[in-house]
């Protein structure tokens, strides 16, 4: 089994679809053993200067520390947006059991 360090990646994506399929995208290639989509997220943010906000939909990714390169080039490959927010969390405490299940999860390339 490989190492493990859980991390919690924050996005947000401009719309559900591409949310989805970002979403997708990790899961298949194993980046990571969970993704959220939290819909209705209002963003207000400096953005070339000026003052915006929009609607946006909070993707909560469930992975670990060694996949996070890998998660950062697939989120700017397909992310529709020039500067996606890619935020990185240590979490400090995982009940035992969904630790389990998490490191299962991200190791389960190795078991294909």
């Amino acid at each position: 089994m490989t190492n493990f360090t859980p991390r919690i990646v924050l996005v947000a994506a401009p719309s559900m679809e591409e949310a989805r399929n970002l979403a997708e995208g990790l899961l298949k290639k194993r980046l990571a053993a969970c993704v959220n989509l939290v819909p209705g997220a209002e963003s207000h943010y400096w953005w070339q200067g000026k003052l915006e906000k929009a609607e946006e939909v909070l993707m909560v990714i469930k992975t670990s520390a060694e996949q996070f390169e890998a998660v950062e080039k697939l989120i700017h490959l397909h992310h529709s947006y020039d500067c996606p927010e890619i935020t990185a969390i240590s979490p400090q405490e995982i009940t035992p059991s969904y630790r389990v299940w998490w490191e299962k999860e991200m190791n389960g390339m190795e078991e294909m």
